[in-house]
C-alpha cells in the first residue's frame, strides 16, 4: 500500500512562500475547513476572516499555511513558521520537471525561460548544470525567497 506524502517547509513568512509555490507548481491554497469558496474568491482573504472568527490573534494567523494539487495528484506542500533562520544546505530538495520530454538546446531554452519567471517571483538563481549524456541531461539550480534550493529538472 502507497503512502500519501507532505512535504513540509520551514518559514520566517508562511504566507508569501507558500503563494511562491503555487506560482511555481500551479497549486491553490485551499480554503478554511467548512468553508465553501465561491468561484473566484481568495482564499488567502477566507482564511484570515476564518482565523479571526475563531479567535487566533492576528500576531499568529501567518504562523502556517498549505498548498494542495488542484488535480489532487501532487503532494500537499505545509509551510510552518519557525524562528532560526536556515543556516546550512538542504538535505532533501524539490526537482521540478519544467522540460519534459525535451532535449539538449531546447530542454535548456525551457529550463532558461522557467527560470527567467521564477527570478521575477523572487528566486535566486545559483548555477546552471550542462547536459552531460547519458547520465545527465541538465539542470538549473535555485533558491525559493527564502534560501530553500532546488532544480529545475
Amino acid at each position: 500500500m502507497s503512502r500519501h506524502v507532505q512535504v513540509t517547509f520551514d518559514a520566517h513568512d508562511p504566507r508569501a512562500l507558500s503563494s511562491f509555490w503555487c506560482e511555481v507548481l500551479g497549486y491553490v491554497h485551499p480554503g478554511p475547513p467548512g468553508v465553501d469558496l465561491p468561484e473566484g474568491a481568495d482564499p488567502l482573504a477566507a482564511w484570515d476572516e476564518f482565523l479571526a472568527r475563531i479567535g487566533v490573534p492576528a500576531e499568529q494567523r501567518d504562523s502556517r499555511s498549505a498548498i494542495e494539487d488542484p488535480e489532487g495528484n501532487g503532494p500537499r506542500l505545509f509551510f510552518q513558521q519557525v524562528p532560526e533562520d536556515k543556516t546550512a544546505k538542504n538535505r532533501v530538495h524539490l526537482d521540478i520537471r519544467v522540460a519534459p520530454g525535451l532535449r539538449a538546446e531546447q530542454r535548456m531554452a525551457a529550463l532558461e525561460a522557467e527560470c527567467d519567471r521564477l527570478v521575477a517571483l523572487g528566486a535566486t538563481r545559483v548555477r546552471r548544470c550542462e547536459p552531460a549524456p547519458p547520465m545527465s541531461a541538465g539542470f538549473i539550480v535555485m533558491t525559493d525567497p527564502e534560501g530553500n534550493e532546488f532544480c529545475l529538472d
